[in-house]
């Protein structure tokens, strides 16, 4: 009796097309995936996009997810959202879960305590609110105040190195604020 199965995966393995593809993701395992094929062999070669540590670049190597749904995922998870199923994504972007299912091999969903200090819960500063920021052990009352009073007077961060000029805040507290900031 022949087993189908391993017949059909030993015919793909030397099916040109799929080694090209295959080589391609071994070379740049963050190259954008433009296929289900893609997404298939992408897989198969172990490779994982944490949900809720995905970037929006990160969103966009996956088919059929737009930059405005990248930028929401990405916003949402920001805001302390956790993603913990493909349903939760289909109801985020308002993709149907069929289209997603292909997806879902590459797709890690991780739970992370939001009052962990191991992996603190990051935080866009153009957007926090006095209580989310105060969450931040690095940060005074002070420098809450001052944050919140510059961006209202002043607009929205462009990123870090613009944070720390406007709030003229040392290198060293800056470079332990990236842990915690994240701009979207």
């Amino acid at each position: 009796m022949v087993d189908w199965r391993s017949s059909a995966g030993k015919l793909q393995a030397l099916n040109p097309r799929h080694r090209a593809i295959r080589a391609r993701l071994l070379r740049d395992p963050y190259a954008r995936l433009q296929t289900l094929e893609e997404v298939a062999i992408a897989a198969s070669l172990g490779l994982k996009i944490d949900v809720n540590r995905a970037s929006i670049d990160d969103w966009l190597r996956l088919p059929g997810i737009s930059i405005h749904q990248a930028r929401s995922l990405v916003e949402l998870v920001g805001m302390g959202v956790q993603l913990l199923s493909i349903e939760d994504i289909a109801a985020a972007t308002s993709i149907p879960r069929a289209r997603l299912q292909p997806l879902e091999p590459l797709l890690s969903f991780y739970y992370y305590d939001p009052e962990s200090l191991v992996l603190p819960q990051r935080v866009n500063p153009n957007t926090a609110t006095p209580e989310q920021l105060a969450r931040i052990p690095l940060l005074d009352a002070v420098t809450i105040n001052d944050l919140i009073l510059d961006r209202t007077t002043c607009g929205a961060y462009r990123n870090l190195a613009d944070l720390q000029r406007r709030l003229n805040l040392s290198s060293t507290l800056t470079a332990q604020l990236m842990h915690y900031f994240q701009f979207n």
